[in-house]
């Protein structure tokens, strides 16, 4: 459709942008993004069995990568689900990061950060829609009950043609034991 095929590079446009962006000067997104990360790696810490590194700019560098990656697919429509998922993934830590409008006095710096805050939403949103776009096409799991109650279905109908084989086979055997024992 015409309205995707204009809506998802428009979309992925600020990821692009914003990733390379990122890629080229990643130290000045160090100081908001350290917060986000040392909470991660606190809590993974805690919870997974191996050490999760605590650079906090390879954490940049790994997020700006995945933001262009990711971007340029969706904007090409290649695993338009996928990417849109991957972005989604993405965007919550990055706004998180770099848009914590609540730690601002001044009024003019936090309708900045709250306008920014609520845009990465606004993306989030719209990436979230992509990610259950099937096209008009029927969803996976639609696709997938219906093919289970389809070989259901055909199962229980060779069963039966199985019972009545076996039944017409019993019958047969049970005539030529009569004519056997007459």
């Amino acid at each position: 459709m015409l309205v995707r095929r204009i809506a998802r590079p428009l979309l992925a446009a600020p990821f692009v942008y914003g990733g390379i962006s990122t890629l080229r000067k990643p130290q000045d997104r160090v100081p908001g993004a350290r917060p986000v990360v040392e909470k991660i790696a606190e809590t993974a810490d805690k919870q997974l069995p191996v050490e999760v590194p605590k650079d906090v700019e390879q954490w940049v560098k790994v997020d700006a990568a995945v933001k262009v990656a990711a971007g340029s697919l969706f904007a090409l429509n290649k695993f338009p689900r996928l990417t849109a998922l991957v972005l989604s993934a993405s965007i919550v830590p990055t706004t998180l990061a770099g848009h914590r409008f609540w730690e601002h006095d001044d009024p003019t710096e936090r309708f900045g950060q709250i306008s920014n805050f609520l845009k990465n939403s606004g993306l989030l949103g719209g990436l979230l829609l992509a990610a259950v776009d099937t096209e008009g096409k029927p969803s996976v799991g639609y696709r997938t009950r219906r093919a289970a109650k389809k070989a259901a279905a055909a199962t229980e109908k060779n069963v039966e043609k199985a019972q009545k084989r076996a039944a017409k086979a019993q019958k047969q055997a049970q005539k030529r034991l009569k004519k056997a024992s007459r």
